[in-house]
């Protein structure tokens, strides 16, 4: 069932040349969760009223498909095309950002403006997992989360190490991490798509500033992770107290509140 969204409020921002719909909620400093493929479904919208629900207000940047609709591998794998074929996002070239994130960066300085607090957070999924990386270029982003972050596509071992962001943003990352800046990942260890590589350059680079969740998708395991497990704030997500999912949830969310409600 489609989620209405009818509980955000609905605007538009627009940041040189470029004007996209964005659905906030709650109240509190600001966290820009930005949606992954194919689109703002409804578990994405359900994590973000959980990011209210802490006292922060939740803001989704629409930056592809039909807001609120459920996420069928029809509509999925559309998206997908579409994204592979747009100017916004790096897909595959080493060592670029996405484009997208200077709009992204622009929205996280406004709403900081808007909503106050220390910092924004940030929240990246997927194809946009890597994009919260991106967005620490700006030190108003102070809480920056990655969940199987996906770019650039895994095709080969240099892929599958590199971060999708540029040379310059990543010496920026590191001096960010090292003024006291923490960042967070998530994944399942049986993705694909966000290989365990990627996590392993994030060590190497930040050390203790780097925290990475990998929760255990292997054949059997005694979580019942399905084998292609990948969402894990969203899709994925088994919210009961005590699961693997829930505790990174957690994590996620008291970083939050570490960070920007004090």
């Amino acid at each position: 069932m489609a989620d209405t969204l009818e509980d955000f409020e609905r605007s538009e921002f627009s940041f040189e040349g470029a004007t996209r719909t964005v659905y906030r909620t709650g109240s509190g400093p600001a966290v820009i969760v930005i949606s992954e493929i194919p689109g703002i479904t409804p578990n994405v919208a359900r994590f973000a009223r959980m990011v209210a629900g802490i006292g922060c207000t939740a803001v989704l940047p629409s930056l592809f498909g039909e807001d609120g609709r459920e996420p069928a591998m029809p509509y999925v794998l559309a998206s997908i095309s579409k994204a592979c074929v747009s100017r916004e996002f790096t897909i595959l070239a080493l060592n670029r950002t996405s484009p997208v994130t200077t709009w992204l960066r622009a929205l996280a300085r406004t709403e900081h403006e808007r909503c106050g607090g220390p910092g924004v957070g940030a929240v990246g999924m997927c194809l946009t997992g890597g994009f919260a990386l991106a967005m620490m270029v700006d030190d108003t982003v102070v809480a920056p989360v990655l969940s199987q972050p996906s770019l650039p596509f895994p095709v080969n071992r240099a892929h599958r190490a590199a971060l999708g962001i540029s040379d310059a943003d990543v010496e920026k990352v590191v001096e960010r991490v090292a003024a006291g800046v923490c960042v967070l990942g998530v994944r399942f260890t049986g993705d694909k798509a966000s290989p365990p590589e990627r996590f392993a350059t994030l060590r190497e680079l930040l050390g203790d500033g780097f925290v990475g969740v990998e929760l255990d998708s292997s054949p059997g395991n005694q979580h019942g992770h399905r084998k292609g497990a990948h969402s894990v704030l969203t899709e994925d997500l088994d919210d009961r107290p005590g699961t693997p999912t829930r505790e990174a949830l957690d994590q996620v969310l008291d970083l939050f509140r570490t960070r920007l409600l004090v």
